[in-house]
């Protein structure tokens, strides 16, 4: 067995009943061999055994009253996996599915996507079973406030910053936010995604989804392409769905079809956004509802038959695995060209490979999702200078970022002999940098 293969062989033993993380892990470190290959010392500093072992887990209990007086008991993770080239940065994710596998392959991936945007941030997640659906904003806000009780011993701005994920919003920051201030008697950047009026960031709301159609944008560019007149499908209906399918509405697209968990609408004239935003946003509703006030929408239970539908341009934004190799070959059948991922690991290694040997340009989420954290460390800069930078302002640092990043990506797989190949090399593109400051700082 050569390295990777050892290190991969090493993890899963080590690690069983975590098929996300192992997932994740033969995903990057098999794209990474041609980097062992040229770099044999990485063997010798055992650098892959400790690249794939996150520096701490932190598991807690949280326990919390309902609306009923009862008592309810979830889990809290947190998983600080590597700080070479800065504090842990990564987002909460408050859903039922929420595990310790899920966690640590957040936290790998988050290693090379917060590398990946340049800015001086390692790779952290966290989150809970907790499901924020169907509780009232007491029981959010009781939740949050026992959570951040633990989790503020290990968190601060130098040492580890927390942002939103799946299940946390604005409200469950806000509530996060306020119990870490009451405590700790500091007014800090320590968490990303705050409202306005206490140290958040214009555009941070929309930045992955613009994100997302800022790097396929720059793709299609360097293709003689773009997104006018492309017909657009989009998985999910939250935050990273609706500011995607807004930005691609901007660029001349059509977005015919999104989804939430019950099941998928199709609009053949183009999804009415205001409508959908009314929906999520304000009545927090579901996603049915869109047919029952579009004439000429449909709506179909289950989410898979969305793959189903022809398009030009695929952006799954949902959550993990939901493009699987059959759906894969449904979309390279009907025409797609160009599939980004707005959602972390939503295409599974089967999909990813039907898509590649298709010859369709595929956008890996550690590349083509960073708008979201690389946003989030342009927060971090605004609250250590006590600056407010316009929307447009960081607008256009997204813009760029996820410019370079594509740019970044493309000529790391071209320097390997792998172009056109993008899950190759964003993940050597983020490793480099961060394999030389792990280099550089000896065995820690």
């Amino acid at each position: 067995m050569n390295y990777v293969e050892k290190v991969l062989a090493k993890l899963k033993k080590q690690n069983p009943g975590e098929p996300e993380f192992h997932q994740a892990a033969t995903e990057i470190l098999t794209s990474l061999e041609v980097v062992m290959e040229k770099h044999p010392e990485y063997e010798k500093a055992g650098l892959l055994e400790r690249f794939v072992e996150p520096e701490r887990v932190i598991m807690f209990r949280v326990p919390w009253v309902d609306d009923k007086g009862k008592v309810q008991v979830n889990k809290g993770y947190r998983v600080q996996f590597n700080s070479a080239i800065g504090p842990y940065k990564g987002g909460l994710r408050f859903h039922p599915s929420v595990n310790l596998s899920i966690i640590k392959f957040l936290g790998l991936e988050q290693i090379l996507k917060n590398s990946l945007t340049g800015l001086p941030i390692g790779g952290g997640k966290g989150g809970s079973n907790f499901d924020p659906k169907g509780k009232s904003d007491r029981e959010i806000m009781a939740f949050c406030q026992s959570f951040m009780t633990e989790l503020q011993r290990h968190i601060g701005q130098d040492t580890d910053v927390p942002a939103g994920d799946i299940g946390v919003g604005g409200r469950e920051i806000g509530f996060l936010f306020g119990q870490y201030k009451k405590i700790r008697d500091e007014h800090v950047g320590v968490l990303t995604g705050r409202g306005l009026t206490y140290g958040g960031s214009l555009a941070r709301t929309e930045a992955t989804g613009y994100g997302l159609v800022y790097m396929t944008a720059e793709a299609m560019k360097m293709r003689g392409d773009s997104f006018e007149g492309k017909t657009v499908v989009i998985s999910g209906s939250g935050n990273v769905a609706i500011y995607a399918c807004q930005k691609a509405q901007s660029l001349g697209a059509k977005v015919v079809a999104m989804y939430d968990s019950n099941g998928y609408i199709y609009d053949p004239n183009g999804i009415q956004l205001d409508v959908v935003r009314d929906i999520k946003e304000v009545k927090r509703g579901r996603i049915k509802e869109y047919a029952e006030r579009v004439a000429g929408a449909t709506y179909t239970e289950g989410c898979k038959g969305i793959w189903a539908i022809p398009c030009d341009v695929a952006l799954p934004c949902a959550t993990q695995n939901e493009i699987d190799e059959e759906s894969a070959k449904l979309l390279v059948a009907n025409g797609v060209k160009y599939v980004a991922e707005g959602a972390n690991m939503p295409s599974t290694l089967k999909a990813i490979e039907t898509f590649q040997s298709a010859g369709i340009v595929f956008l890996p989420a550690k590349a083509a999702n960073a708008g979201g954290v690389a946003t989030s460390a342009l927060e971090m800069a605004q609250s250590s200078q006590r600056l407010f930078w316009t929307f447009e302002e960081v607008d256009a640092k997204l813009n760029q970022i996820m410019v370079n990043i594509y740019h970044n990506i493309d000529n790391a797989a071209k320097k390997y002999g792998m172009d056109g190949n993008y899950v190759a090399g964003a993940n050597i593109a983020g490793f480099e940098k961060v394999a030389e400051a792990m280099m550089a700082q000896g065995v820690v």
